[in-house]
């Protein structure tokens, strides 16, 4: 199993306290020293972290007096495996805009691989921050093929978690998961940039039209069959999209 670098992992760690708020915007991080002793790490390994936080512009450093935290807003997450995606529930909020509804999407169903052009789709939107206190960042749209539907609908706790009006603190395919034949294995994704069209501007607080940062993600099963698509539409001013890139082999 691999094991990640000293550095990415303290990098990881420092990353993630910035935006659970453990230091807030213009906050002083720990010195490379302070580190350095707390973790029994070398400060070149310190020094490598800072300076990839320096370059994602999560800190800045002011000669001589530290590292600072730099306050965006956004929800920042980094993403790189299908259990990444599952933990949005850790630490977000989910608030159901349209309930789960039977209806004809033909462009939907092709890319779930459908015979017929039905789907089953519920739109809701996340929410960072505090409890009561939550921005929206993201509107999603999914799309369920009717098979997986029917196990939703068969469980109460479920159906209740994806009525118009429903919040928590659950994901979709955390939700759908126990209940598939197989697990998920795999999400394609896509990224693009769309306007917010009139439901996802009411959603998220903009105005029409606001460029979004739009990823589609097709998620599959072990045997390779589509189980769920969603749409999403973040908002930029209020998210970070972050995906750790590595050398095969």
């Amino acid at each position: 199993m691999r094991t990640e670098p000293a550095y990415q992992l303290l990098r990881e760690q420092l990353r993630d306290e910035i935006a659970a708020g453990r230091y807030p915007d213009g906050v002083r991080l720990p010195t490379e020293s302070e580190l350095v002793e707390r973790h029994g790490l070398s400060r070149q390994t310190v020094r490598r972290a800072f300076q990839d936080l320096v370059a994602e512009g999560v800190v800045y450093r002011v000669p001589g007096r530290g590292t600072y935290a730099r306050g965006t807003g956004r929800y920042l997450r980094q993403l790189g495996s299908i259990e990444d995606l599952m933990s949005l529930s850790e630490d977000t909020t989910i608030e159901v805009m349209a309930g789960l509804t039977r209806r004809t999407d033909v462009e939907a169903a092709s890319r779930l691989r459908l015979d017929d052009d039905v789907v089953h789709t519920v739109v809701f939107r996340r929410l960072h921050g505090a409890p009561g206190e939550g921005v929206p960042f993201v509107s999603t749209t999914v799309h369920l093929p009717g098979s997986v539907a029917a196990a939703v609908r068969g469980d109460l706790g479920i159906s209740a978690a994806l009525r118009t009006g429903a919040v928590g603190t659950h994901t979709v395919i955390g939700l759908l998961e126990p209940h598939l034949p197989e697990p998920i294995a795999e999400a394609a994704q896509s990224l693009t940039v769309a306007p917010a069209d009139a439901g996802v501007a009411a959603a998220l607080g903009c105005a029409p039209g606001h460029p979004m940062l739009r990823v589609d993600r097709l998620y599959s099963d072990a045997s390779g069959r589509p189980v769920e698509l969603s749409v999403s539409h973040f908002l930029p001013e209020q998210y970070t999209y972050r995906v750790t890139l590595r050398r095969s082999g």
